[in-house]
């Protein structure tokens, strides 16, 4: 197993790691060490999972041995006595780790990737009785009821009693090695069904043992549950996997909706506590049981009840809207204040203990307890026993639509609501536990700005990974118009009218003829999704079919249901259609924040591409949506108040509804591409998508694959091509390409993962793909098919041992390929790690050592180097830059090496002349009723950001000192003595390389200058193209 130095901790790591990977653990790890919090994403596929258990678990292996009986045993044998008391984490100071995720079945995901790490530390995973009760009858109940009669089970003196509990403490003490190996639930529940003890009590007493806690976010979120965790929380480690919902999860654990018919359940179980307690009153001696202490809860519920129907709403649109403290008021006039609350919730309590003894003793319906409501809503208002924060919530009474009980009575249905908008407030409580670090991560947790803003927290490191993927893995497309060249635009004036539904059903109709497999349409709502597939199926096409119809010749529809309890059976006639060999597979119909858009693992076949139809924004006339925008924009309006000594920026509600939309797409568009022999499409039906600000929204690892098509035709071309392609290649075969160096193993090492970029700095990511090896190979592959196959993986480094193989005899790009020829042609040799496996990434020492002439290169790779020259190299062309930079300042022109240019993708062949070439195999392509001429334009040296990918040479020393003489025209006097100043400071590195580059891109804004910004790249070392790039893209 290999073992990689990461900033001084050795982290075994099961396989060998990408790149990405590196970056995504080194920064765990950083946050780690330093206790700050840590922001980040890492595509679905990327292994992100194991690389933060693998890198936490390392870390706090460095601190002392786990807590396991083996460690303890080794300790022992060592005659360290003194490490195996300090390994407890109960009775020590070393930090617990809570690894929480947002439901079971995901942490089931993560228990398995700890099995396949060679890390072992004392581990429990937590759940509630729902899931790991045993006993015959409460196994069967939910909610409260179940925590009720659990709780009357288990006292001690009552006539019936749980066996299952009382075999916890001496089933513990003989088996004390439990959790040393990875259990989940299910292990859990055959071990409580085996041998007796109660599952959910055994978690609970080695839980105080631990050194990992798994378990859902509500553990962390709720503040009762939070307490009952009984976790030493100063520098304890919390980590948020799957944190996409974060935000909303915090909001919504902290508000609440108390509608007519609940409260009315609330006043009749409130009688029937009275009517019990008076019969037991001559049976018990509990005072508790006191009939008066009901009776007054429920006149304090009628009173509430009375008082919520007498509250002006003069528009059933806009409801009744008060600042956050106005529940105090409300609820003062009921004699509910600070002081009788926490006495109010204790006779809550009591009466849902009371309700759920007497339907078992009597074996009425155990269904759950509603009053128990009453007491949950009275935690959230009084919470911390205080009223600060109140302040960020709205309190909001509307009238929904009454049910006939309530007619008949002449009661008008109302909910009152008290809705939480800084879900920020869950957060705060670990500032205040001193907690040592919270990382955040997720495959979509891009825009991340709104994501820290409404957390409220400092988020010092943040990541935006990419993808393990090759570009020839991925189509990325918007497209703004269909097959007749109308706009495709799904906006509120737009969406209703026929020619867009009928315009959006044929670009389906040609989608689903050329996508294999499955394909999942995304609609922004419900209604949209029923409006279109109501007009597909009565709209007719040449009055012979219907678009509905054709669709379905190609692949057979399901559509994503409203009722979560017919969800399953959606996904089973999916499955079942995919199978089905009649059509060319199935197509799933569905909505953005759907249950089909949340989690769900569509690989392979299952979804080979995802259409999104629509920005799925929020409706703007919901009450919660608009109070929320307003809430944000009074926030921005005051600079945030008691947040500014956190620096944070502050969301306007336009921003915070913008970025909740992007990021449900992203969420969407997650559903394919799911490891990195996974291949598809993700197609953009909306013109919107091709606005800058929508794009850079978009996750980052797919924004560089993005291509905005203003002809269908090329859509379906390029699409076609691209799925014809990936069927005869097949699942990207990722082998391990080796090489050997003058006779002599030698050891591949990742490189400039530390290096003087911060990411806390500079949020960006690490480019993936080898471009310039992809460039060359893809020119190859025109001619040479049998090496199609050999890719090297994205987890290994392709860090070329040349260093003067680029021959200034290359002059031109017909010398180029000839020379990649015999480089592909060559003999294939093998590089191989030596025995120990350690890869060193703190390492200075050079890897480039002098190789023998026949050395292969490997023919692509997916790491993030693009160029086959070493990063040293690199730096003495930046240095020869900024000595051209001073010579031409006094009107000297000399060379002007580029580092590194991109040869454009998909050449059918090389034109010297750089004149228009027609594709070959292009012809007329007749697309459902429409003809277009498809024709792949390329233009050899006009294409925009598309170069020869030559090394440098001779020839490029003339384009260098014609692009400084460009650079003088377009400068005035002031600005040239800048961009010198700078190109010095880049070469003695007296500034950081990244304000350099922001520098140089402010100098080249501006139409006129664009041309400059974009060629500058040219002569920017590789490693520093993804931080260009995001100057790239906001300059233009």
């Amino acid at each position: 197993m290999p073992t990689y130095k990461i900033r001084g901790i050795d982290v075994e790591f099961p396989f060998e790691a990408y790149d990405c990977q590196l970056v995504y653990m080194e920064k765990v790890i950083q946050s780690l060490q330093n206790k700050c919090n840590a922001l980040l994403e890492s595509p679905t596929g990327t292994g992100k999972t194991l690389c933060l258990l693998c890198a936490t678990l390392a870390w706090r292996k460095s601190l002392g041995s786990f807590s396991t009986l083996g460690s303890q045993v080794n300790n022992q044998i060592s005659g360290s006595q003194s490490s195996v008391n300090s390994s407890q984490s109960g009775d020590s100071k070393l930090p617990t780790i809570l690894y929480t995720s947002r439901t079971h079945s995901q942490l089931r995901q993560v228990i398995q990737e700890l099995k396949t790490s060679n890390y072992r530390p004392k581990m429990v995973i937590l759940g509630s009785r729902e899931q790991l009760c045993i006993h015959r009858e409460v196994s069967l109940l939910r909610g409260s009821a179940q925590n009720n009669a659990c709780r009357f089970l288990c006292k001690k003196g009552t006539n019936r009693r749980c066996n299952h509990h009382s075999r916890v403490a001496d089933y513990m003490k003989n088996n004390p090695h439990l959790g040393d190996e990875p259990i989940d639930i299910e292990d859990l529940i055959n071990i409580g069904r085996t041998f007796g003890p109660c599952p959910y009590f055994m978690t609970r007493e080695l839980q105080k043992t631990v050194d990992i806690v798994f378990a859902p976010y509500n553990y962390l979120i709720d503040p009762w549950f939070r307490k009952g965790l009984g976790v030493k929380w100063k520098n304890s480690i919390l980590i948020f996997d799957e944190a996409h919902n974060l935000e909303g999860i915090c909001a919504d654990a902290a508000s609440f909706d108390l509608s007519s018919g609940l409260l009315t359940a609330c006043i009749s179980e409130a009688k029937n506590c009275i009517d019990i307690s008076s019969t037991r009153r001559g049976q018990s001696s509990d005072e508790t049981l006191n009939p008066d202490n009901f009776a007054i809860l429920r006149a304090l519920l009628l009173k509430l009840e009375k008082r919520i129907a007498e509250v002006p709403i003069n528009s059933k649109e806009l409801g009744f809207t008060k600042p956050g403290p106005y529940i105090y008021e409300l609820l003062a006039d009921l004699n509910i204040t600070q002081e009788t609350a926490y006495k109010l919730i204790d006779i809550v309590e009591v009466a849902a203990e009371l309700l759920q003894e007497d339907k078992l003793q009597n074996k009425k319906s155990t269904t759950a307890c509603r009053i128990e409501s009453i007491s949950n809503i009275l935690k959230i208002i009084f919470r911390d026993k205080g009223t600060a924060h109140s302040a960020y919530y709205r309190v909001h009474v509307r009238e929904a639509d009454a049910n006939a009980a309530d007619v008949l009575k002449g009661k008008a249905s109302r909910t009152l609501s008290w809705w939480c908008f800084n879900p920020g407030i869950a957060m705060q409580e670990f500032s205040r536990l001193e907690v040592g670090s919270i990382i955040l991560t997720s495959g979509t947790l891009s825009p991340m700005d709104s994501f820290a803003q409404e957390l409220k927290l400092n988020f010092p490191l943040r990541v935006e990974n990419p993808h393990v993927i090759t570009s020839k893995q991925i189509w990325a497309g918007i497209v703004p118009v269909g097959p007749s060249g109308y706009l495709l635009n799904s906006s509120y004036r737009n969406r209703d009218s026929i020619e867009y539904k009928q315009e959006l059903g044929n670009t389906i109709v040609n989608i689903a003829r050329i996508v294999p497999d499955g394909l999942l349409i995304f609609f922004p709502s419900y209604y949209l999704m029923d409006q279109c597939i109501a007009c597909w199926k009565n709209t007719s096409h040449g009055n012979l079919t219907t678009i509905w119809e054709r669709i379905c010749k190609h692949k057979k529809p399901v559509v994503e249901p409203r009722q979560s309890s017919l969800f399953p059976l959606a996904i089973e006639d999916y499955m079942a259609k995919l199978k089905d060999t009649s059509t060319s597979g199935a197509v799933f119909f569905a909505v953005c924040r759907g249950k089909v858009s949340e989690g769900l693992d569509f690989a392979d076949h299952a979804g080979r591409a995802v259409v999104i139809t629509g920005m799925p924004f929020a409706t703007m006339t919901d009450p919660k949506v608009r109070l929320k925008r307003e809430y944000l924009d009074l926030q921005a309006q005051f600079q945030g108040g008691e947040y500014k000594e956190t620096k944070l920026s502050f969301l306007s509600g336009e921003d915070w509804y913008n970025q909740q939309a992007s990021r449900a797409v992203n969420q969407a568009v997650g559903r394919v591409i799911r490891h990195r022999h996974d291949y598809g499409a993700i197609i953009f039906c909306d013109e919107r998508f091709g606005h800058p600000s929508r794009k850079s929204q978009i996750s980052l690892w797919i924004q560089p694959h993005i291509q905005c098509y203003s002809k269908f035709g090329d859509v379906v071309y390029t699409l076609t091509r691209f799925f014809r392609e990936s069927r005869i290649c097949g699942s990207t075969n990722l082998k391990l390409i080796k090489t050997e160096v003058s006779g002599d193993v030698r050891e591949l090492k990742p490189v400039d993962l530390l290096d003087k970029i911060s990411l806390e700095e500079v949020p960006s990511s690490t480019p993936a793909v080898d471009q310039a090896c992809y460039a060359l190979h893809e020119v190859k592959n025109r001619n040479t098919s049998s090496h199609s196959g050999e890719i090297v993986p994205a987890n290994r480094s392709s860090l070329s041992p040349y260093k003067g193989i680029w021959a200034s005899e290359l002059k031109n790009s017909s010398d180029l390929i000839q020379f990649e020829k015999k480089l592909l042609l060559s003999g294939r040799k093998s590089i191989q790690y030596r025995d120990h496996e350690f890869i060193d990434l703190t390492s200075n020492s050079s890897l480039h050592a002098k190789p023998r002439k026949e050395e292969l290169i490997a023919p692509c790779s997916t790491k993030k180097r693009k160029v086959l020259i070493s990063e040293s190299d690199q730096m003495q062309c930046v240095k020869k830059i900024s000595e051209i930079a001073s010579d031409a300042e006094s009107s000297q022109p000399s060379s002007f090496i580029p580092i590194t240019n991109k040869v454009k993708h998909e050449k059918p062949q090389i034109s010297d002349s750089g004149s228009r070439i027609i594709a070959q195999g292009s012809a007329p392509s007749k697309v459902d009723g429409t003809t277009y001429r498809i024709e792949a334009e390329i233009q050899s040296e006009k294409s925009k950001g598309s170069h020869s990918n030559a090394p440098p040479c001779g020839g490029e020393e003339t384009k260098g000192s014609a692009f400084l003489i460009q650079v003088q025209e377009k400068l005035s006097a002031t600005e040239y003595k800048e961009f010198v100043g700078f190109m010095k400071a880049m070469k003695s590195k007296a500034m950081k390389i990244s304000h350099v580059l922001q520098s140089i891109a402010k100098l080249f804004t501006g139409p006129e200058r664009l041309p400059l910004l974009r060629r500058f790249k040219d002569y920017v070392p590789a490693k520093y193209h993804p931080l260009y790039e995001q100057y790239l893209m906001n300059n233009s």
